[in-house]
């Protein structure tokens, strides 16, 4: 079961979503409590895999990425969690997310390069995440302009970007 962040948790994870760069002294003086006190709730939620401190990118002003969202229909039998997940750990993914409503997982995609790239990954990486027959379906509606959409950088993007294979394609990871 998952448990809720207590307010002093809460506190110190507002303070770092508005600003990354405070330093633990700086926090500890906005949050009114000890340096050690900010040194061991943020040790702890990293630890837990509760809090990660990335630099974020502005994709509306980054023309060489690629964004789309990827509506997927599994044929899962309860089992959706566990295709998400193995999509999820693909390169070129953010997020994939279990949901509601005429899909049953949404995936949030980044690619840099061309559309070329974005139908490899949608057409070859995502369907091959699944076993045979368990992606049914999937729609892409590739994103055409987006407002406060920051997003960390897949692996995938920006690595490796002149690796060619024998066709002179580039390779996916």
């Amino acid at each position: 079961m998952r448990e809720h962040l207590d307010q002093t948790d809460r506190r110190l994870v507002k303070l770092l979503s508005q600003d990354a760069q405070l330093g633990v002294n700086r926090l500890a003086e906005k949050m009114a409590v000890s340096v050690p006190t900010v040194r061991m709730r943020l040790r702890n939620l990293l630890d837990r895999n509760l809090l990660k401190i990335v630099g974020l990118l502005n994709l509306t002003e980054r023309p060489e990425l690629i964004s789309a969202i990827v509506g997927i229909n599994a044929q899962g039998r309860g089992r959706a969690r566990e295709l998400a997940q193995r999509i999820c750990e693909l390169p070129f993914v953010n997020s994939a997310s279990v949901v509601t409503g005429r899909f049953d997982i949404i995936v949030d995609v980044t690619v840099a390069g061309d559309v070329a790239d974005l139908y490899r990954v949608t057409s070859e990486l995502i369907p091959g995440a699944g076993e045979p027959g368990e992606v049914v379906r999937s729609e892409t509606f590739v994103v055409m302009a987006s407002c406060n959409k920051w997003v960390s950088l897949p692996e995938g993007c920006w690595s490796d970007e002149n690796k060619r294979d024998e066709t002179g394609r580039k390779e996916m990871p």
